[in-house]
């Protein structure tokens, strides 16, 4: 009885011991109706397979960041539509394996889906790559938006993640529909503090993020 309390005692603070840092916060714990699309937990991204440090298809951000998302989501359920996010806190682990994926130059598995008109070996001199990321401070978000009732996302005119200039805000060559869901993403996002970058549509900083020179490396779970 006294070993069963004992390994008890030991897994609790185990589980104690994967406790988010301080000023970190699960999404769904905030905010439960926002979908979670971890496309670097699987193969569905620019690297074709699962990346270092994605454990779990479970969102993470600075507390602040979560509480901003919820808002942002509120607004968007009186219109019958919600945030879907595809990628939030990341582990510099993950940040790392990025940055060796993109030295191996014959490495093009997914090269036609999301970078077909970029040679490889300009992502870093492009921007596409880069040794650290505000991804890792936590206060940052990739996402799009979705209707409620079918969960399919609104067409932003380019894919999730396409290294290319139709995934810039400003790209014109797009239909009215898909400039008008691209506004509506900007302008909800920018409503509740978060600023847009302006090479993709789909990703935003916290203003006045809490940990602005903090790159994070727990793993995603």
């Amino acid at each position: 009885m006294k070993w069963i309390l004992t390994f008890l005692l030991l897994s609790s603070l185990g589980v104690q011991s994967q406790n988010l840092p301080k000023g970190f916060s699960y999404i769904n714990d905030i905010s439960p109706t926002i979908q979670a699309d971890l496309r670097y937990c699987h193969n569905n991204n620019f690297m074709g397979v699962p990346v270092n440090g994605y454990e779990e298809n479970i969102l993470i951000t600075t507390t602040p960041t979560a509480q901003a998302l919820k808002k942002v989501q509120d607004e968007l359920a009186t219109k019958n539509l919600g945030l879907k996010i595809y990628d939030a806190y990341r582990p510099q682990t993950a940040v790392n394996h990025f940055v060796k994926w993109a030295r191996i130059v014959n490495d093009t598995l997914m090269k036609q889906q999301y970078y077909p008109k970029i040679n490889k070996r300009h992502l870093f001199k492009k921007g596409y790559i880069s040794s650290k990321s505000g991804h890792s401070r936590g206060s940052t978000v990739d996402l799009t938006i979705i209707n409620l009732e079918t969960g399919e996302e609104l067409d932003m005119g380019s894919p999730y993640d396409f290294f290319g200039i139709s995934s810039h805000i400003a790209y014109d060559s797009l239909s009215d529909q898909q400039k008008k869901n691209r506004q509506l993403l900007q302008k909800v996002m920018n409503k509740h503090g978060f600023r847009s970058y302006s090479k993709e549509w789909w990703h935003f900083t916290l203003r006045g993020e809490p940990f602005p020179k903090t790159f994070f490396d727990f793993p995603v779970k």
